[in-house]
């Protein structure tokens, strides 16, 4: 038995050091730690545009503002809004990321072979070089950039018109977050952003794009979008790496904006592509293969489901339940998400159709909104250029049918080392309860095993005894066994 597993009598107390344990997760799943000397190089000739040469829309006068984490330095957008006859015309400025980081450059090779930044909590493995994705290609505050702008006119019931797309130069001239905007839009003043209190003008700006974002979030739910009720952990480090807690981030009103608009701008972007006959890389997300069960799920609720897939009777479903059974609605959508089963990213040629994005109730959407941080984002920024450009597309049918498989590969990779990590933090935190008793819900069963999530914290598990006959969305009783934090462990037996 490893010196890392705890026990009920073990007294053992060593802390993992959870930054090594995350680069060499990293690097076990075939990721890259550290720049090739080669991109290095090439990062040292970047410099910023001469503004003054460029044939394009100088927007940087507006009141450009973005809205991210707290500690984020990669910022890929901002946003701007302003009223209009026929509702409120949104601005979505997207950096140009393809500006510094040219096709098939070093630096282009090694964010192609990642794909994308890899946050696990503890250590930030960016995609591109942090000189390039915090600094010259981020919209930073105060800051000129290029960006490529996404211009649609959003209508009273949610409905997205008069689309555009075009470069142009922009100035972030806030830079908020969820937090202190998520406060001033409930009324907490203690706690908003003093740039928010003493900015009348952004104050105006930050209603009308909550209005517009209202209004997108009511017709795609609508349409069929699914709703749901989800959580991140992060843990929370001291300054010498020890881990002090497991920090929950709920989604708040600020980042619903931020997700209402990102949602349309890559729904803009696909039908932008498909109307000037371009070939995309889309996100999908299947009809569920385990539609059955997720029915099984909502009979066990009283609720009945058509036999085929059905998206809007399944955010009826949803609906219903957030409001009648809040205090349980988080574990009802952790167990609709793993049975929906994950994205996935597939190349669209010209006039075909792709699966469509079930949960978003989209047949064209395509990820362009963070190119500082998804290679696939990236590959959509080149495509939009190349079609304003009326260039031809800088990828063939074949390479891009590549690209999204392997991004698609990496996503998944990325997330099974952010997963460890995280665990790795809570077997440290739960090392001190083994024996005690939680509930929990069944979020896996495969041949692999079955695995929990127990609700308070919010950590997930492997199910070591007495764990047959159950499936996904079961509510259990489950007693800790053993933690082992330096593989990331914790393993439950059934109550």
């Amino acid at each position: 038995m490893s010196h890392d597993v705890f026990h009920p009598n073990d007294n053992h107390r060593k802390h993992p050091d959870l930054s090594e344990l995350a680069r060499r997760a990293m690097i076990a799943r075939g990721f890259l730690t550290e720049t090739p000397d080669a991109a290095k190089a090439e990062i040292e000739m970047d410099r910023e545009p001469l503004f003054a040469t460029l044939k394009v829309r100088d927007l940087s006068s507006w009141l450009w503002s973005s809205i991210d984490n707290d500690d984020s330095r990669d910022l890929d957008q901002i946003e701007y809004a302003r009223r209009d006859p026929g509702g409120i015309r949104i601005y979505i400025g997207i950096a140009d990321v393809d500006l510094f980081v040219r096709l098939r450059s070093r630096i282009d090779e090694a964010a192609g072979h990642n794909t994308t930044s890899v946050y696990t909590g503890v250590v930030t493995f960016h995609m591109l070089p942090e000189r390039l994705c915090t600094d010259l290609s981020s919209l930073n505050e105060g800051e000129k950039r290029l960006a490529i702008v996404v211009e649609m006119l959003v209508s009273s019931d949610g409905r997205t018109t008069d689309c555009s797309i075009y470069s142009a130069i922009v100035e972030n001239k806030a830079q908020l977050t969820y937090k202190a905007v998520t406060s001033w839009l409930e009324g907490s003043l203690a706690s908003t952003s003093s740039k928010i209190q003493q900015n009348l003008e952004l104050q105006n700006q930050l209603v009308l794009q909550n209005s517009a974002a209202e209004a997108l979030r009511k017709a795609r739910h609508e349409a069929g979008a699914l709703s749901f009720h989800t959580s991140q952990m992060n843990p929370v480090l001291s300054s010498t790496g020890e881990v002090l807690d497991l920090e929950e981030r709920h989604p708040n009103p600020a980042s619903w904006l931020i997700e209402d608009f990102m949602i349309a701008a890559n729904q803009a972007t696909a039908r932008f592509l498909d109307e000037n006959h371009f070939p995309s890389v889309r996100r999908v997300v299947k009809a569920p293969e385990r539609w059955d069960r997720i029915a099984a799920l909502a009979a066990s609720y009283g609720y009945s489901l058509p036999p085929e897939p059905d998206a809007k009777r399944l955010e009826e479903f949803l609906r219903i339940q957030r409001q009648e059974n809040p205090d349980q609605f988080a574990d009802l959508s952790l167990a609709v998400i793993k049975l929906l089963g994950r994205g996935e990213y597939e190349a669209n040629s010209p006039g075909n159709t792709t699966s469509g994005h079930f949960a978003l109730a989209a047949n064209a959407y395509s990820h362009s909104t963070a190119p500082n941080r998804r290679f696939a984002d990236l590959i959509t920024q080149r495509l939009i250029k190349a079609a304003l450009s009326r260039s031809k597309p800088p990828y063939s049918m074949e390479e891009l049918s590549a690209l999204a498989a392997h991004c698609t590969e990496r996503e998944n990779a990325a997330n099974k080392v952010e997963r460890f990590v995280k665990k790795c933090a809570a077997a440290v935190l739960l090392r001190t309860r083994i024996g005690e008793v939680f509930e929990g819900v069944i979020t896996g069963v495969t041949n692999r095993g079955t695995w929990v999530r127990i609700l308070r914290p919010h950590v997930e598990g492997k199910i070591v005894e007495h764990y047959s006959g159950r499936d996904v969305g079961d509510r259990v009783p489950v007693r800790l066994v053993s933690v082992d934090p330096a593989r990331g462990f914790i393993d439950f037996a059934l109550v």
